[in-house]
């Protein structure tokens, strides 16, 4: 959710991104990574933005990783391969505290091979500088400010000067989402309206995933009755009658434990053997 969160800021307001880490209010349009060979790419969190003369590489991250240093080398030598004439600039974003180091690597050393990239932890960026344009807002309440509900206050106050509609319940929502890394619900939804957020294309796409995931857990969760179901009617079959203790482990099994189980009760004898079998899965 945070990572798609991010992404879509940055491709939907490319020009605050581009004037915040390259200096340049530069309009970039996203290069999907289908376009570089050599898969995988890391899709959920990686966003490449690329104009005539640029491509900017963005990686957001809320946990620190060893793998960062050589994945950045990986996509930059990707990106060279297919835009040879265009600079790339790449930066990870961290944003959550951590006191690991590896936050604050910024190349990579292999042998004879040597990368750079650059690296911004929002909690040591100025509140200021991501208040300054509606595109970086959401990021506002992650950084140095250590006062977390007055920056959101301060966000909520801009976000109702937005004339554009779109704009407004976009930033509001994505806003909303990065205030949950660290801020309580409760308090987001008082400082925050929610009537604009619900208009935003970012709220809808997490409201839809979220009733997708439900769908499939209600699905699979139909799937496990089924199963706890049939076992049991085979069980009845196969040794009688079982203890209620040993019923209930069973209805505690997952899925996949129950097909096995359903297999192999085909050999039981007695309850014992039902028991045994338990214990050593």
């Amino acid at each position: 959710m945070y990572d798609s969160t991010c992404k879509f800021i940055a491709a939907n307001y490319s020009e605050d991104i581009a004037k915040w880490l390259i200096g340049k209010a530069i309009s970039l349009t996203e290069i999907k990574p289908s376009e570089l060979s050599l898969e995988p790419i890391r899709a959920d969190s990686v966003i490449f933005l690329g104009s005539d003369e640029i491509i900017l590489h963005l990686e957001f991250q809320t946990k620190p990783s060893e793998e960062i240093p050589f994945r950045m080398l990986d996509y930059a030598v990707r990106l060279h391969r297919k835009y040879p004439n265009l600079d790339i600039h790449q930066v990870v974003i961290y944003l959550l505290e951590s006191s690991s180091s590896l936050v604050r690597q910024e190349e990579l050393n292999l042998r004879n091979t040597y990368h750079k990239f650059n690296v911004i932890r929002l909690w040591e960026t100025p509140t200021e500088t991501l208040l300054e344009t509606p595109g970086l807002y959401p990021f506002a309440v992650l950084s140095q400010e250590n006062n977390r509900e007055k920056t959101l206050q301060q966000i909520g106050e801009k976000i109702e000067t937005i004339d554009n509609l779109t704009t407004q319940s976009n930033i509001a929502a994505s806003t909303a989402i990065l205030a949950g890394l660290l801020l309580d619900k409760t308090l987001i939804q008082r400082l925050l309206r929610n009537d604009i957020m619900k208009e935003s294309v970012i709220y809808q796409e997490i409201r839809d995933e979220g009733k997708r995931e439900g769908r499939q857990e209600g699905r699979q969760e139909g799937k496990r009755e089924e199963g706890i179901s049939f076992v049991l009617r085979l069980l009845n079959r196969r040794i009688g009658v079982i203890s209620g203790e040993l019923e209930q482990k069973i209805r505690q099994l997952p899925l996949n434990t129950l097909e096995d189980l359903g297999e192999a009760l085909l050999d039981f004898k007695t309850e014992a053997d039902l028991l045994n079998w338990l214990e050593t899965n």
